[in-house]
């Protein structure tokens, strides 16, 4: 697992010189050094110049142990089996359902590889098929799990989990998945009231508080479409939150569950609609930053 690596300013100049600390640097530009000890390794989106390291790409510097790789800002999401995507349906196919993931071409997420509502193991039959719509139409919000790759590329999804499935009661949050840290859990439920799931593709979505025994009790309520109702008072944490992330992000700093309580912290001084604003995003990024370099 990628070991995180913490934020500092586009254009510090004590990062950007020959004897940068690669742990120190977040985002890079294209020919700028990162390093010139000699114990690391070089890795994709990198290339030596004069024994140091030097970026190829504009993207976020990650070390695994000695290897130090660039992940591109703007690249697509490959996808590794494991990660936990959100995506949105955009098909319903014979037996499968096609769902973007903001990869190079939509993911498949088939049949055989959901729950029955109810919690039911059981071949999937004929009826199964024709309800398929009932359970995901096209529009749809999945959090799903990645299962494996087909042979042409493309992503295999599973949600046989309680935990996986259809997602109500938020909003969705779009970032460079290069900005979010992988992690033992990408499910998040915050002291505010709100729950976050941090999908690896970039795609993060922001709801009220759902408790797990709840589901478990209703596990029928897996494929609702309707919306629980949601108070003033959670709608607001539910802005702060996806905007407080939108702050974080125009900053190039990591999204994760402690930069999100960080932010959130730093953004109760200010008004909801004010914490995209260039000055104050700017601000809160920094008060992050400093907080997690301690």
């Amino acid at each position: 697992m990628a070991e995180p690596l913490l934020a500092t300013r586009r254009g510090d100049s004590s990062s950007a010189g020959h004897d940068a600390d690669p742990a120190k640097t977040v985002v890079t530009t294209p020919g700028e050094p990162i390093t010139t000890t000699a114990s690391f390794m070089r890795g994709h989106g990198t290339f030596v110049e004069d024994e140091t390291v030097v970026s190829a790409v504009a993207g976020v510097v990650e070390r695994i142990n000695k290897l130090i790789t660039v992940k591109a800002l703007k690249a697509r999401y490959s996808g590794e089996i494991g990660d936990v995507v959100v995506g949105r349906i955009t098909e319903v196919a014979q037996k499968r359902w096609k769902v973007d993931v903001n990869s190079r071409q939509d993911a498949v997420l088939m049949l055989s590889a959901i729950n029955l509502p109810g919690g039911i193991q059981r071949r999937k039959s004929e009826s199964d098929e024709l309800r398929m719509r009932t359970f995901f139409t096209e529009g749809d919000l999945v959090v799903a799990e990645i299962q494996s790759h087909y042979s042409d590329g493309a992503i295999a999804l599973h949600t046989r989990s309680l935990k996986y499935g259809k997602l109500r009661n938020g909003t969705l949050v779009k970032i460079p998945p290069a900005l979010v840290q992988r992690s033992r859990s990408h499910f998040h439920a915050l002291p505010c009231g709100v729950d976050v799931i941090l999908g690896v593709n970039g795609y993060i979505w922001v709801s009220k508080h759902v408790d797990m025994e709840t589901i478990e009790a209703n596990p029928e309520e897996i494929y609702s479409s309707k919306n629980d109702r949601i108070s003033p008072d959670e709608r607001q944490m539910i802005a702060r939150v996806a905007n407080c992330i939108v702050a974080l992000t125009r900053h190039f700093v990591h999204i994760h569950e402690t930069s999100i309580l960080y932010a959130y912290e730093a953004s109760l001084q200010h008004p909801i609609k004010d914490l995209v604003t260039s000055d104050i995003s700017s601000d809160i990024a920094l008060e992050v930053r400093d907080k997690l370099q301690v």
